[in-house]
């Protein structure tokens, strides 16, 4: 690999951190409704709090947003002019969507206050392993069909995507891709418990908000009324 080729990946890795860094949640509440999300609620500029402060449209164009954030990031390297090895293309995939998560968490727009992240993670593992992802989401409904907490539906539904990659679809992939996505998996669900560790603890304290449809509606018709 010669510079140029570093080059450019180091470019499409600041093209991805750049996407990342664009929060709909923090945009569209200045621009319609003259409100930064990060002062109320939990103050965390995703679509769980979004929906807390702005309404269940505006959460669920956020979380829509956050996630297409993800698979557009992961998706670069299909535009790169040099296109990496197969045995690299998955890492690739990894450092785009690591570059947009981490936009996500530290916004350059905005101060470098973003949110968790979640969504735009879920963007990522939808480009790189569909499949799993999916029968992941089928878990996170279940789980918040039961519990009605977006906090432990998520960690829930991540904590299940290694054991997903690691067993059922193993083969989906070339062996060096699937040791680097199995490594990835593992990393991913852990990081979810950390960032999630506020949650945990107002979990423990009996102090975690559950998601109510009624307050949900309710928050949607007071926002459009103002």
């Amino acid at each position: 690999m010669n510079l140029s080729y570093w080059i450019i990946y180091i470019l499409f890795i600041i093209l991805a951190y750049l996407v990342g860094s664009i929060s709909s949640s923090i945009i569209l509440g200045k621009l319609i409704y003259g409100i930064d999300v990060r002062d109320y609620g939990s103050k965390n500029p995703g679509a769980n709090n979004t929906q807390r402060v702005l309404g269940w449209k505006m959460g669920l164009l956020v979380l829509l947003f956050d996630l297409l954030k993800g698979v557009a990031a992961a998706c670069l390297v299909f535009f790169m002019p040099f296109k990496p090895e197969t045995n690299s293309f998955v890492i690739t995939q990894i450092v785009f969507g690591f570059a947009a998560i981490l936009g996500h968490i530290f916004p350059v727009y905005h101060n470098f206050k973003g949110g968790k992240g979640v969504a735009t993670l879920c963007g990522v593992l939808l480009a790189i392993h569909p499949f799993a992802v999916l029968i992941c989401t089928g878990i996170f409904l279940i789980v918040f069909f039961i519990t009605r907490y977006v906090s432990v539906s998520v960690i829930a539904a991540v904590t299940c995507f290694p054991f997903f990659v690691n067993t059922l679809f193993a083969l989906w992939l070339e062996p060096k891709e699937t040791f680097t996505v199995k490594v990835f998996s593992i990393v991913v669900g852990i990081t979810i418990w950390l960032t999630h560790w506020s949650n945990i603890k107002r979990l423990y304290h009996g102090k975690e908000e559950k998601f109510s449809i009624k307050k949900a509606l309710k928050k949607g018709e007071k926002v459009e009324n103002r």
